[in-house]
């Protein structure tokens, strides 16, 4: 059966299924710890109000410690692996496994929140007006789900670009490689300029913003925007335009690797097989807290982007 004291002893091996370094986990564990207790004295493992018996760690739980509750979540996250299986590796049934995903998930979920790791989901409550470098980047990035049954739902979701079924978020990164506002997750079909035109964006005057082709005709008050110029239609680019195309390309890639690092976590990468009301969005915003945590720990650095 896995466990943190077992697992913590072979850090590169902690490390690949978490994620997460013992230093980042340290990190991550006190506040994860405190959202867990508040929620375990107010609700039942199941969700349930909790009524006049107080919550105490049952003597032969299969999540003994706090370390331990912390590695299951993040190794569900990580290798988002079907639950009869993952129960099986803690050593419990599927029906309890599912039960800890959803009450550890939503602890933390609350705990990144806390910590100021989790980007804003409404563009009201995106603060800018602090940073630096008025450096940002967007981009749209889908997540596949399972076929709908129902034939309108089909349609909905259906997106022309991955040719599957998905459900799509945009992201806007800083200059620093970190999320600062995750969009609502809509259906797969709708454009990522349509949702950029939705989330009423505001950046801080005199800010530049890359973006792709998929953006076209997207403009902001007081932004310079930057994105590749198409190929006219019969036409070719010239030398200068095919220049100036690997340019931005080179530094709008920080958006890329900034979702590659969202999606180190397979839960957001892989078929999402969970089906719990709101758990698509919310396990997206996690694993975007969980990616801008880790950057605390191991920043990435880029050259300076001038006009």
């Amino acid at each position: 059966m896995t466990d943190y004291s077992s697992l913590s002893a072979e850090p590169k091996q902690f490390h690949a299924l978490t994620a997460y370094t013992l230093e980042e986990f340290a990190a991550l564990l006190p506040a994860f710890a405190e959202r867990f207790e508040a929620q375990m004295q107010a609700y039942t493992l199941a969700g349930k109000p909790r009524q006049r018996r107080r919550y105490v760690s049952y003597r032969n739980s299969p999540l003994p410690t706090m370390a331990d509750k912390l590695l299951f979540i993040l190794m569900y996250l990580r290798k988002a692996t079907t639950q009869d299986i993952f129960g099986e590796v803690f050593g419990m049934p599927q029906p309890v496994a599912n039960q800890w995903i959803h009450r550890l998930h939503a602890c933390l979920n609350q705990a990144l929140a806390k910590l100021g790791a989790s980007p804003a989901r409404k563009a009201d409550d995106l603060d800018l007006a602090d940073n630096e470098v008025k450096l940002y980047f967007q981009d749209g990035t889908e997540r596949p789900i399972q076929r709908p049954t129902d034939p309108e739902a089909q349609q909905t979701f259906y997106s022309g670009k991955k040719k599957r079924h998905t459900v799509k978020n945009n992201v806007l990164v800083n200059a620093h490689g970190e999320i600062v506002l995750l969009t609502a997750t809509c259906e797969g079909k709708k454009h990522d300029k349509k949702i950029a035109d939705e989330a009423a964006l505001a950046l801080p005057e005199g800010s530049l913003l890359y973006q792709d082709t998929g953006f076209q005709g997207f403009a902001l008050a007081g932004t310079t925007i930057f994105q590749p110029k198409k190929k006219p239609r019969g036409g070719e680019l010239t030398t200068e335009e095919k220049a100036q195309n690997r340019l931005i390309s080179t530094i709008r890639v920080r958006v890329e690797h900034a979702i590659g690092g969202i999606k180190r976590y397979r839960i957001v990468k892989d078929q999402l097989r969970n089906w719990k009301a709101n758990f698509r969005d919310q396990v997206m915003e996690t694993c975007c807290g969980l990616h801008n945590f880790r950057l605390r720990f191991r920043p990435w650095s880029y050259f300076s982007v001038t006009e």
